[in-house]
């Protein structure tokens, strides 16, 4: 068995935008586990199902791990009251990550709003050789960006507003990158309808592309099929498979994004 379900330590908590929480935890079993792009189920009690949260760091040697989450309803909110000290129940590291390449290629990837913290791990990995490309809606929501900064990274941060850095989507600086650059991969999260442009532009430039989807999840182990999301088969039909078991990361060509 791959994962594990381990008590953890909350070392440290910063709310690093209104609504938006980094836990750095003390997880040894899990953190020795982890690969880029997986994630953790979380015990929010008193609530029955687990919530889904992406890896946004881990450390082997250390034993720590990181999530950054949204608060988003009551198990989220409950999460973000703990305080410095508690005890998290969690399960994982769940799915299957993003594919890596060696760390002298050059990556390109583009995070929506929370999608970005999963990407994190690739700049780590990458160092001057990754690009991030993250979107927000506002100066204020921007998350990451000296992190990405203190693995190496080039972060472009695109706003809705314009109120910080690209005034425009992410993938209109995709776009942008693509035409001035060279890029040996492609990985993406965040909303579905940016994954699916990312995903045209990267087969428009014949680069191999991952995406990373978001499924609302229960047990995140395969078994309340709660999660499936339509994938395309090789014959071109359509068939439903299971984000938590299968993914969370897939191909680009893989996904049926209509």
């Amino acid at each position: 068995m791959r994962y594990v379900q381990e008590q953890c330590t909350l070392i440290y908590k910063e709310e690093i935008a209104k609504g938006v929480f980094s836990f750095t935890l003390k997880a040894p079993q899990i953190a020795l586990r982890a690969e880029c792009g997986q994630f953790v189920n979380v015990l929010c009690d008193p609530f029955q199902l687990r919530r889904p949260i992406s890896i946004g760091g881990f450390d082997a040697d250390a034993g720590i791990l990181r999530l950054v989450f949204e608060v988003r309803g009551k198990g989220t909110d409950w999460l973000a009251s703990l305080e410095d000290g508690a005890t998290v129940d969690l399960l994982g590291p769940l799915g299957h990550g993003f594919p890596l390449m060696a760390s002298d290629k050059k990556a390109v990837m583009i995070g929506g709003g929370i999608g970005t913290p999963p990407l994190l791990p690739l700049c780590r990995r990458y160092g001057k050789n990754a690009t991030l490309i993250s979107g927000f809606r506002t100066a204020s929501a921007v998350i990451l960006k000296e992190d990405a900064e203190a693995f190496g990274a080039r972060n472009v941060v695109c706003t809705d507003d314009g109120t910080s850095g690209f005034a425009g989507f992410t993938t209109q600086a995709l776009e942008e990158e693509l035409k001035n650059g060279t890029f040996d991969v492609v990985y993406t999260c965040g909303p579905k309808i940016m994954m699916k442009k990312v995903a045209e532009l990267a087969k428009a430039y014949d680069i191999p592309c991952y995406v990373s989807m978001e499924e609302r999840m229960a047990c995140g182990v395969g078994a309340c099929l709660g999660c499936a999301c339509k994938t395309k088969k090789e014959d071109g039909s359509s068939a439903m498979t299971r984000v938590c078991m299968n993914g969370p990361v897939f191909e680009a060509s893989e996904v049926d994004f209509e």
